[in-house]
């Protein structure tokens, strides 16, 4: 086990670098000076040099990569050019919000999709197992940015249970500002429950065709018995990498829904700090994303060992051959 978590740790940091030098080098294509477009169209040649340099933006890219590169692993994640303060005082608090509303579209997630996959599994070519992926079917087309105007329209404006948008802030209690991600971490989860959920009748249904199955139903278990005990931990490979996608699907799908919300957090971030230019800010918090993903990618690949060590005694083995 502890080879193999080496070998990942290994693949992780390959891949940190190789996407650092691709963000580093998509932002250095875009087109724009940040200082021309901080002071504006009729500034003297002269006081942009000079905001360059200030700036550090005269240096060579390579030595601008390098220290980017340096700061991060120190934690200095540079200077916003916009709000002149620290990036990691912004990505901080900006976090505390797209957090917390990834996890609870996360949670969602699972708690819709395990039991209604199984549900459809179970009741395969029935009444039910139909009805459940025809509406899973209409989750998947349905735009989560589409859907979440709609909540707003019915649960906000018509019901007035929740708020259209804002957020209240951590400080006016944890209630508040749980109740005011209710509507955002929905509309995030309903696409993905329903991929996660046709995921998990497929694996479920694939499961139940074993010998094992048959065995565990012939020694009298009940049928809830058969699919807890046996049959969810062996369904769980395939919706475990889909669980892994998912995570970097929902971080970016809260860019969007954080701006349908009007939610302070990362998303908004990125997206004001792209219409300003502020390029700092949009490396810093786009290699955090990635950084995310990739973290979540290795757990990923430690939870399918654990779930089935069969898989990594064959992952071992490849890189043996290899």
């Amino acid at each position: 086990m502890l080879k193999f978590i080496i070998n990942r740790m290994m693949t992780l940091a390959i891949s940190l670098i190789v996407a650092s030098l691709v963000i580093f080098a998509a932002i250095e294509l875009i087109p724009g000076d940040p200082a021309a477009f901080m002071l504006g169209i009729n500034a003297a040649p002269d006081t942009v040099a000079a905001l360059r340099q200030e700036l550090g933006l005269d240096g060579h890219p390579v030595a601008r990569y390098l220290r980017w590169v340096a700061g991060m692993m120190t934690g200095d994640f540079g200077q916003s050019y916009t709000y002149q303060v620290p990036v990691v005082d912004l990505v901080m608090a900006r976090l505390g919000i797209s957090l917390p509303l990834t996890l609870m579209a996360l949670v969602l997630t699972i708690l819709i999709a395990l039991p209604v996959g199984m549900m459809a599994a179970s009741k395969r070519n029935k009444a039910a197992d139909w009805g459940i992926m025809g509406v899973t079917q209409l989750g998947i087309a349905i735009p989560n940015f589409w859907f979440a105007m709609i909540l707003v329209l019915v649960f906000a404006i018509q019901l007035q249970w929740f708020s259209a948008g804002g957020f209240p802030g951590w400080d006016n209690g944890l209630a508040a500002g749980l109740k005011a991600l209710v509507l955002p971490a929905v509309a995030l989860a309903l696409p993905q429950a329903s991929i996660l959920a046709r995921v998990m009748r497929s694996a479920m249904i694939d499961v139940l065709s074993q010998d094992y199955i048959r065995t565990a139903r012939a020694k009298g278990l009940s049928e809830k018995q058969v699919l807890l005990r046996h049959g969810l931990r062996n369904a769980m490979i395939p919706v475990v990498t889909i669980l892994g996608l998912q995570f970097s699907f929902l971080i970016a799908g809260a860019i969007i829904i954080e701006n349908v919300f009007f939610l302070p957090g990362l998303g908004r971030l990125v997206f004001q700090a792209i219409t300003q230019r502020d390029l700092i800010v949009v490396e810093s918090v786009v290699m955090l994303l990635v950084f995310s993903v990739i973290i979540v990618t290795f757990l990923v690949d430690i939870a399918y060992a654990w779930i089935d060590p069969r898989l990594r005694q064959s992952r071992l083995n490849l890189g043996a051959f290899r």
